[in-house]
């Protein structure tokens, strides 16, 4: 294989879109799409976001101190889209996509969105200011699940939630698994039962 060397960037790809939800008690909700999200930590469990100061988002989750992840299917794909392009500062985003806020247990004003598959409710620990960006550590302090996602046994069917994914400019949607976390090593019978899905 060859490699053509390039400037550094931000090449990390694919990467989870998903929509942030904030308020403070005095401002109404706002959503930002954040393709810049991922887990740190697991214990106790973590994420971060990254967003631009300059963004509306930014002043309400560094002034409450919280925000929720919420995770974006198919059907949120457009709203995801819009409350990327358009602003929180001119345009009331719930409305305007046709979403509806739903109080969070644990949270004083940030809502999550009814409309979304999955969420993840946070406290921020510590806010670090990284040059364009600025990174809200958030510990989780709940998730909620849509019940439809959830099997017999308690396990989440993300596969039936339609996620989508962001890839450089583009969203795409995510494959039939292919794989799970130590297939490498299991015995046949055990690769037949998990991905007989």
């Amino acid at each position: 294989m060859t490699f053509i060397s390039v400037k550094p960037g931000t090449l990390l790809s694919p990467t989870p879109v998903v929509m942030v939800s904030c308020a403070t008690v005095t401002q109404r909700p706002n959503i930002i799409t954040v393709a810049w999200a991922g887990t740190v930590n697991s214990d106790p469990p973590m994420l971060s976001v990254s967003i631009r100061p300059d963004r509306h988002s930014h002043d309400i989750i560094r002034d409450s101190g919280e925000f929720v992840v919420n995770l974006v299917n198919r059907e949120l794909l457009k709203a995801c889209d819009l409350c990327g392009v358009r602003s929180g500062r001119e345009y009331d985003k719930f409305s305007l996509c046709g979403l509806a806020p739903v109080p969070v247990s644990g949270l004083s004003s940030a809502p999550a969105i009814a409309q979304s598959p999955a969420y993840l409710a946070c406290r921020v620990k510590e806010t670090l200011s990284l040059g364009s960006h600025t990174m809200f550590l958030g510990e989780i302090v709940i998730m909620g699940i849509e019940e439809t996602l959830m099997d017999a046994a308690g396990k989440i069917d993300f596969h039936k939630a339609g996620l989508v994914a962001y890839s450089h400019g583009e969203y795409a949607g995510l494959t039939e698994p292919l794989g799970f976390f130590g297939f490498s090593v299991a015995r046949p019978e055990v690769i037949r039962r998990r991905m007989r899905k």
